[in-house]
């Protein structure tokens, strides 16, 4: 048996049949310094309250899955040092051993799934990395998109991958791929990438609704839904592409890869952005709490 810890509010709104909104752990451990990423934390999990939904942020504690957490159990995490970052392959290692980890995408997908939570809302998801062809390097959290009924809720994918690969796998594992309320798959910290999204939906009712079909259809895996950032608070991708191939030729300099290559590019980014990259991933991730509230609240309403 599998020990869930629910939060308070969160075992109450389930218990209420509330709209819930899962949301990784990842970003208090490993995206931001203390207290920033309490801060941050805390205010995505408000926006969630402010659109009437409930947030339940995913980790594992001493062994134990915890699905929404108490203020003080944030603050800990975010205190909290060599906490595993945990994906579908080290997940139940932590746990079965009693160790303590924050949740990627793919791990938040499956705790999600697991607590009967079928919305969650994160930054971006990984992808196919550049030179994968030869590295082979390509995210875990593509195939659990492919398997794990969640609809997940991003800004696209981090736009220092290969997006054109990234969209063909997304193709390839029957993941449908939805751009919320404009044609273009959008690029993280940019509103718009080259590429075309497959999919183009313009309301959380409407997002819903296709969520639900295919739960009725029997089908496997969830859905993508690319939210663009707000246009005042992005980047333009003309200005990003000359910075991000710098950081990869820096990277690339400087023999970094595997697990490592995203955490270099993205402090890279940061440093050559002046910190604008920072402000531009909280106000995406704000904005796809919003969304992903809007969604919930739409499924439990009978979409």
């Amino acid at each position: 048996m599998i020990d869930i810890q629910y939060s308070a509010e969160v075992r109450a709104a389930k218990d209420a049949g509330q709209p819930i909104v899962a949301l990784e752990s990842t970003i208090i451990t490993h995206g931001m310094p203390y207290p920033q990423n309490i801060k941050v934390a805390a205010q995505v999990e408000q926006d969630i309250r402010d659109a009437g939904a409930v947030p339940a942020t995913m980790a594992v504690i001493d062994g134990k899955l915890h699905v929404g957490l108490e203020p003080d159990q944030l603050k800990a995490l975010g205190l909290a040092q060599g906490v595993a970052k945990v994906s579908r392959a080290d997940m139940a290692a932590c746990m079965s051993t009693g160790g303590t980890g924050a949740t990627t995408v793919a791990a938040t997908m499956i705790a999600a799934h697991f607590a009967g939570i079928e919305v969650f809302a994160t930054g971006g998801i990984g992808g196919v990395h550049q030179g994968a062809e030869t590295s082979f390097d390509i995210s875990a959290d593509l195939h659990e998109l492919g398997q794990t009924p969640v609809t997940v809720v991003a800004a696209g994918a981090k736009a220092i991958l290969d997006l054109a690969k990234t969209l063909e796998v997304l193709e390839t594992l029957g993941v449908p791929v939805i751009a919320h309320g404009q044609d273009a798959f959008p690029a993280f910290w940019s509103a718009k990438s080259p590429y075309d999204a497959p999919l183009r939906m313009d309301s959380a009712e409407a997002i819903a609704k296709a969520h639900a079909t295919r739960r009725a259809l029997g089908l496997p895996g969830g859905q993508l839904v690319a939210n663009p950032i707000p246009a005042a608070d992005q980047i333009p991708a003309e200005e990003l592409a000359p910075i991000i191939t710098s950081a990869q030729a820096d990277a690339d300099a400087h023999r970094i890869t595997g697990k490592a290559v995203t955490p270099y590019l993205l402090q890279r980014i940061f440093e050559k952005t002046e910190g604008r990259s920072l402000i531009a991933n909280i106000a995406l991730v704000r904005n796809n709490a919003r969304l992903a509230a809007g969604i919930a609240k739409a499924l439990t309403n009978g979409a």
